[in-house]
């Protein structure tokens, strides 16, 4: 089976329902699949064939679903750029896959302007301009007569790339109907006519979400920015049924904007994942918006690896701490802990987390020696240390990179972050590692606090050391206003702040 036809047949039985909103724009399934047979033919127009890629610079909006139905489509394989990246980091992606083509929205067309003088593949960017919907028009409605092979290359996503220029991890049409299955299957079943908001962009986790609920008859809410008021108002009004939130837009809803005041009858999922969550914010949430609660982890490269409803998340369980964990394995995977020669441990005991589903992808593109480091045995290799315990649940104790060591103890920075954001007056934390003379390393926090908070350096030393032990004690405390910095996909960019504390240092791991 393959991407267009489920689609198509779900465009067929939806006809004259809402599939696709944005603003005050709506589209039906007819409206909008008509709308990607053009696009489609469009792009055949540019000189493109089946399985090129395309590259797409774009926010939320009806445009983007007009170029995710288009691939589909015209089985032309879709290349996400990540709005909140480099111009260097949209070459490279656009360079190793060979776009030909680049379309972009007209807000992000300054940033791309000169990228074809760098790379000879690209031989079109296309700009969706004010004149977007008048050459969208003028496109043939005939739908393309494409064979598509399941194994035919759906998607290439990228890495956030920590270590190195981001791989290209690619997904065939098999292996991403294979994850929008696994995403959904301990949901409550998508209904026609449900609404799912796309608060974050399509190109990353809320991505997973648009397919599945096209296919059920569910109409895709279209959010090109996030604005914790605006957010719930709309969610409020439109009776959204499901979304996909990481956790500073979770804990920016429940802090403000009077959710607690809102009617959510209608929400069914509100799916949170991309990061840890504190314990705080997700109990704020679970009062707010109740028994909806789902945690999902996983990575580019897997996905879900780990998964969990209401009852497990907040459930008591002897000999587990469920509101610590991250789920359990899906249905549909397997998810193992290995020790450093690729050799399974036994639950308990701390190593790197891998797993291995039908919904992970089936390889880095056009690099054979990353995908055989990645996958071993058919087993994904996420780089992230955790542990399981007797009755399933995972626990992610953190990157293996992100790790502190010192005075010989290695210290996870999220086993501090989770305690600091106990405390009511801090909004978000971030703990790293910096130099020590006398222990190598050391935990250093930055905490996000409102104007007029009253919190000290000592209390948060105070309470790490009681809840963790002294050695876990951050020696320094960093109090601040700014947000802290996210990835693309909305993770704090621990890296970025400890990097002043290591200038002039050759390793950026310290040892006494």
């Amino acid at each position: 089976m393959d991407v267009r036809t489920l689609m198509k047949r779900a465009a067929l039985d939806y006809a004259s329902l809402d599939a696709i909103s944005h603003g005050d724009r709506r589209l039906t399934f007819a409206e909008a699949w008509d709308r990607g047979i053009r696009l489609a033919n469009g792009l055949f127009a540019m000189g493109l064939k089946p399985g090129d890629r395309v590259g797409v610079l774009e926010d939320n909006s009806i445009e983007a679903a007009d170029f995710y139905n288009g691939c589909a489509i015209a089985n032309l394989v879709r290349v996400p750029l990540y709005a909140r990246n480099s111009v260097e980091a949209h070459t490279h992606m656009l360079g190793h896959t060979n776009c030909r083509v680049l379309m972009v929205s007209a807000n992000y067309a300054h940033e791309v302007d000169q990228l074809q003088d760098q790379l000879p593949d690209l031989q079109t960017i296309f700009v969706r301009d004010d004149n977007y919907e008048s050459w969208l028009a003028s496109q043939s409605n005939v739908e393309p007569d494409i064979q598509i092979d399941p194994d035919d290359v759906f998607i290439i996503r990228h890495t956030g790339g920590t270590t190195g220029p981001s791989k290209g991890v690619s997904y065939t049409h098999r292996s991403w109907l294979n994850a929008g299955r696994d995403w959904f299957y301990n949901l409550l079943p998508v209904e026609p006519g449900d609404k799912c908001l796309h608060i974050g962009p399509i190109s990353h986790g809320s991505g997973y979400q648009y397919m599945p609920v096209w296919l059920s008859g569910g109409c895709n809410v279209m959010v090109d920015h996030f604005d914790a008021e605006e957010t719930i108002d709309l969610m409020e009004r439109e009776g959204i049924a499901y979304s996909f939130m990481v956790p500073t837009m979770v804990n920016a809803v429940v802090r403000g904007g009077g959710a607690d005041k809102r009617d959510w009858s209608k929400l069914k999922c509100l799916l949170i994942g991309a990061a840890p969550i504190a314990d705080s914010t997700a109990l704020a949430a679970r009062d707010i918006f109740g028994d909806t609660l789902y945690q999902a982890y996983g990575q580019t490269e897997v996905v879900p690896v780990a998964f969990m409803g209401p009852k497990q998340w907040f459930a008591e369980v002897e000999g587990s701490v469920p509101l610590r964990a991250c789920g359990l394995a899906p249905a549909f995977a397997q998810v193992a802990i290995w020790d450093e020669d690729n050799k399974p441990l036994p639950r308990g005991e701390v190593g790197e987390i891998v797993a291995k589903s039908d919904g992970q992808m089936t390889g880095f593109w056009n690099n054979e020696e990353a995908t055989a480091e990645r996958i071993v045995d058919g087993w994904v290799k996420t780089g992230d240390l955790g542990r399981m315990d007797d009755n399933g649940y995972l626990y992610i104790v953190d990157r293996a990179d992100d790790m502190i060591i010192s005075g010989g103890y290695n210290i996870w920075p999220m086993e501090l972050e989770n305690v600091i954001s106990d405390i009511p007056e801090i909004i978000e934390v971030a703990v790293f590692g910096v130099p020590d003379v006398k222990w190598g390393e050391t935990p250093h926090a930055v905490c996000v606090v409102a104007e007029g908070a009253k919190v000290t350096e000592a209390e948060v030393i105070t309470l790490c050391s009681e809840k963790l032990g002294s050695y876990k004690k951050p020696s320094a405390v960093t109090f601040t206003q700014t947000p802290l910095p996210l990835s693309p996909v909305g993770k704090i960019m621990r890296k970025n702040l400890r990097e002043p504390f290591w200038e002039g240092v050759d390793r950026r791991v310290s040892g006494s």
